[in-house]
């Protein structure tokens, strides 16, 4: 009989039960809050340079457990092992960023204008309280940072709720922050089912901040919850996308294909910022699709723990159903399959291997094209004209990423990519470049991929009240300077 009060990791790849936790209770979830809310009242007091100290001593703790965590990632989300060690990279200089502009970003603003005779005014920036971080699986380090590491050094306590798919690194945040000297209940992990997170987590009066990464119904769930609680508060949603690149004719061919199918299919697709649609000026499009299909010959798809692979399960079989059936229905609309599965002998149906899929003949009426596959699968169009490009990319209820390939050296061509850039709706937008986060530039989402802004000095903002400060420092005629 399965146990309702625990939850069950299921690997990927081998599709056994990898880790369990148990499921807290009602009771011990109120109690975990109220210990965050007690914990916060005393770590708001601790100066700023204090909380600093203290996450720069985490950098190092938590590069200590690089190897761990790398193997957790590999087990729990099926990610080749030989990637892992990304994450972990990316996560230190990701947070080392967010840690060193801390001071900065949350300084007093002293205002000088309108100027006001006698009077001093500044804005202070001051901790919301407790901060709730419902975490995704297919990034599980990478996106704690988004919002945990500003959370905590504003002064904030922080609750994160975990992916069922991807419990343990969230816990190794918690043990390591600890190591670094944070003191007890200011990061707390909670594993809850899907509606205690909504009916308790979310709606409860001392949650004063929510930030979640996940799908858009996903999205849509946390915030109508957030808004039947008590009171109100503020909500940061990372949605997904489906995210378009656009190959304009004077791109290298060659380098531009790799870099494209690597935007693909790392992470086996499974990336809010992959590229899941491809736009290739008609001069060089047969070359371009051969170019593409044939490094994408080039992956191997397997086991993850085997260093030779680069291209891993996705995270469930429910999901390779679904990637496999938007192929088919694409192909049933008239979609032409360049590349599929049969040339990796790996990829079966009925489990999680799926194999990096090319089609051509490709038309925004089909899913493939207007919704997220979140898989190792694109569609590539051909188009006549930057303004055609244009029309299509920004045919889609999502805004997440998208990016513009062509001849940096050529000033014309960058004139071109300017004015893309500028009329393209969604929140980055890169210049032969795709798939990567800066933690100097905010990370938001424009219509379903998402509401509010994390990483930058913007994310100090959203998880911080203001305060107005008016001083009148001379009152003539009734006190006098001493």
């Amino acid at each position: 009989m399965v146990d309702i009060n625990i939850q069950t990791t299921i690997s990927p790849y081998t599709q056994e039960p990898v880790y369990t936790r148990p499921l807290l209770s009602e009771s011990e979830l109120d109690n975990v809050i109220a210990e965050s809310v007690k914990a916060h009242k005393s770590w708001k007091k601790v100066p700023l340079e204090e909380r600093v100290a203290i996450a720069r001593k985490w950098l190092t703790e938590f590069e200590n457990i690089s190897d761990v965590a790398c193997e957790d990632l590999s087990v729990q989300m099926g990610r080749p092992i030989s990637q892992c060690k990304g994450e972990i990279n990316g996560t230190i200089w990701r947070a080392r960023h967010m840690i060193e502009i801390a001071t900065e970003a949350l300084a007093p603003i002293p205002q000088t204008k309108p100027e006001v005779e006698g009077v001093e005014k500044w804005i202070l920036k001051q901790p919301l309280g407790v901060v709730a971080v419902l975490s995704p699986w297919n990034y599980p380090h990478l996106c704690l940072v988004n919002a945990v590491v500003a959370a905590l050094l504003s002064g904030n306590a922080v609750i994160i709720k975990p992916a069922p798919q991807t419990p343990s690194p969230a816990e190794r945040w918690v043990s390591t922050w600890q190591s670094a000297g944070l003191p007890n209940n200011l990061l707390q992990v909670v594993h809850l089912t899907q509606e205690r997170t909504l009916s308790q987590l979310c709606q409860d009066q001392r949650i004063d901040f929510i930030s979640f990464t996940g799908s858009v119904p996903g999205g849509r769930a946390v915030q109508q919850a957030a808004s039947q609680g008590k009171g109100f508060k503020g909500i940061c949603l990372e949605l997904g996308g489906n995210d378009p690149a656009y190959v304009r004719e004077d791109a290298d061919i060659k380098w531009t294909a790799e870099q494209v199918v690597d935007g693909v299919m790392f992470n086996s697709g499974q990336s809010c910022c992959a590229i899941e649609r491809v736009y290739v000026h008609s001069a060089i499009y047969d070359e371009f699709v051969k170019a593409f299909v044939e490094v994408a010959k080039t992956y191997k798809l397997g086991d993850p723990s085997d260093n030779k692979t680069n291209i891993g399960p996705v995270v469930s079989v429910a999901s390779a159903a679904r990637i496999r059936k938007q192929v088919k229905d694409a192909v049933e609309a008239g979609a032409q399959i360049v590349l599929d599965e049969s040339h990796f002998p790996e990829a079966k149906e009925g489990t999680s291997l799926v194999g990096p899929t090319v089609l051509i003949n490709v038309n925004h009426s089909m899913e493939l094209m207007n919704e997220e596959t979140f898989g190792p699968v694109v569609g590539i169009m051909k188009v006549e004209s930057d303004d055609e490009a244009l029309q299509l990319m920004n045919d889609s209820i999502y805004g997440l990423t998208a990016s513009i390939w062509t001849n940096p050296t050529d000033p014309q061509s960058l004139a071109a990519a300017h004015h893309l850039s500028t009329e393209l709706e969604c929140g980055t937008v890169y210049l032969n470049k795709c798939d990567a986060l800066d933690p100097s530039l905010p990370w938001h989402g424009w219509k379903n991929s998402g509401q509010g802004v994390s990483l930058s000095h913007l994310v100090y903002d959203a998880v911080t009240h203001k305060k107005s400060i008016m001083k009148r420092v001379e009152v003539k005629g009734v006190y006098e300077k001493k």
